[in-house]
């Protein structure tokens, strides 16, 4: 299992972890919290360290930036072919076909660029609260809705791609070990509170279920840049859902 665990960092991060890969990457998929939390606190530390400078806007920043930097921007990289496939693509076939493209087309900036600056805005209000823990929460809960895609759905490419890997082998397993993890991750960082849980759980399933449903009506099944997708998407609905929640709850 620990090759797993090498395979995981090396496919969800920046890092050159020294180890032997797996022979079963869909075992990865145990580990995936544990990154998730990884980078979710790296991301939080980077958002606190700008806050100490008393420049919050900087330090919101430096939290949607440093997601891009440890991931080397790759679920952005879905986020745009997906956007660009979908919304390009008539048919199952073209929308394949043009999500393999790596030329980022129209809608894929459109994407890309409301992301990032929404991601901004809900940072911004979390750093202002003083809710770290929450935005290594929503880092965390991407990276299970990952896990969830990739256990429920079949590989969309007949012709096999990277991410075939992971979902062939993935199943029921897979989703109840993350789920557990992750549960037990989340309920420290989010202070013992079991409504922020369950609203931020809420944010992920809708997040990750729209991906996923509109992903198998589409092309009927996952490519890596749908698990991509389905992670900034879920990073975004979390961190939403999270600064809306401390809002309304007078916890900021």
């Amino acid at each position: 299992m620990l090759s797993a665990f090498v395979s995981a960092l090396r496919t969800l991060t920046v890092f050159s972890v020294p180890g032997r890969d797996t022979d079963s990457f869909s075992n990865t998929l145990f580990w995936f919290p544990v990154v998730g939390l990884l980078l979710g606190v790296l991301q939080a530390l980077l958002g606190y360290a700008g806050h100490l400078s008393g420049w919050n806007e900087l330090a919101a920043a430096l939290v949607v930036f440093g997601g891009v930097i440890l991931t080397r921007g790759m679920h952005l990289d879905g986020l745009a072919d997906l956007s660009d496939g979908f919304w390009g693509g008539r048919t199952r076939e073209s929308a394949l076909r043009i999500m393999k493209d790596p030329n980022v087309g129209s809608f894929g900036s459109i994407a890309l660029s409301m992301l990032l600056l929404l991601k901004w805005i809900a940072v911004l209000k979390l750093v202002e609260f003083g809710a770290f823990t929450f935005i290594a929460a929503g880092v965390l809960l991407a990276r299970l809705m990952q896990v969830g895609l990739a256990s429920l759905l079949p590989y969309a490419r007949s012709e096999g791609g990277t991410a075939q890997a992971f979902v062939t082998g993935a199943g029921w397993m897979h989703i109840l070990v993350a789920l557990l993890l992750t549960l037990l991750f989340l309920f420290p960082l989010l202070h013992q509170d079991m409504l922020a849980l369950l609203a931020l759980l809420a944010a992920a399933i809708a997040a990750g279920g729209m991906t996923g449903l509109l992903s198998y009506k589409k092309i009927q099944g996952v490519t890596g840049d749908v698990l991509g997708a389905a992670s900034e998407l879920t990073e975004l609905f979390v961190w939403i859902s999270a600064a809306l929640y401390l809002l309304l709850s007078g916890n900021g």
